[in-house]
């Protein structure tokens, strides 16, 4: 090969390599409007994807030209200043019907959820060896997950007793989504998820501190020495009162003794 074709092939390289970029740029644009429930703006785009503007108005247009066309149920138009994925309005009636149609989302408790996590890592498993995973009875929980199809009998474990096993079900795999039990997150990844969900916690703002409490110290010696000074005139007067009973007592007495004297030296 000579350097005429080497330079010929390097030159074919740059346009496919960049419309490869291009081509990928767009389908992240395409993605980020597809998670997002509230409309996008360009400015919101183009700051998340570090992309000038006139880049991506260019990519919505084509996008919203290859969506419009009659073979897509699904459109990409503007909406109140940002772009906003959603259904043609001529399929809305068929849309309508079919969703009526469907099941009702899968709602579990807390309760149920742990039974369910339970069950899922260490089936085959019997009641009473949930019960003392959980620490709580658990009868009511496993009935309903028995009704919701997400667990079944998978036998009776060989022990005194013969208790039921309980395992999940293909409705388990198909409302989470896993190709199967092999593809349940691991410990490990659930330690990575909590340092994750910690670190974000650390990095948000912190939670102004709450006031203080003012002393109440001075409320208090206030309340305290004013029902104390009531308490301290009325000792007072209590002690005053029982010293002028006591120096009256003995002029009663002198009187009465000098009476009595009286009385006899008459007689």
């Amino acid at each position: 090969m000579n350097a005429e074709e080497l330079l010929g092939a390097s030159t074919t390289d740059q346009p496919t390599e960049a419309a490869a970029a291009e081509a990928g740029m767009k389908a992240l644009v395409e993605a980020v409007i597809y998670v997002t429930e509230e409309p996008l703006t360009v400015e919101q785009i183009a700051n998340a994807l570090d992309q000038p503007k006139e880049r991506v108005v260019a990519m919505l247009q084509q996008l919203t030209e290859e969506y419009s066309s009659a073979d897509r149920g699904i459109t990409i138009r503007e909406v109140a200043g940002g772009y906003k994925m959603g259904t043609k309005p001529e399929h809305h009636e068929a849309i309508r019907n079919f969703v009526k149609r469907m099941k009702a989302p899968l709602k579990l408790s807390i309760a149920a959820l742990e039974t369910l996590a339970v069950i899922a890592y260490k089936q085959p498993i019997t009641a009473p060896e949930i019960m003392e995973i959980r620490g709580v009875q658990g009868a009511g929980v496993i009935k309903t997950l028995l009704d919701r199809k997400l667990i079944a009998i998978g036998g009776r474990k060989q022990v005194v007793g013969k208790p039921i096993l309980y395992k999940t079900t293909k409705e388990f795999l198909m409302q989470f989504g896993l190709k199967d039990l092999a593809e349940l997150p691991t410990l490990k990844e659930f330690e990575e998820l909590r340092r994750l969900a910690f670190a974000d916690t650390e990095d948000g703002e912190a939670p102004a501190p709450a006031e203080s409490p003012k002393p109440a110290s001075e409320p208090e010696t206030q309340v305290e020495a004013a029902a104390e000074a009531p308490a301290a005139e009325s000792t007072v007067q209590v002690e005053q009162a029982s010293e002028q009973s006591t120096s009256i007592e003995p002029a009663e007495t002198a009187a009465e003794s000098t009476d009595n004297t009286a009385a006899a030296s008459s007689e």
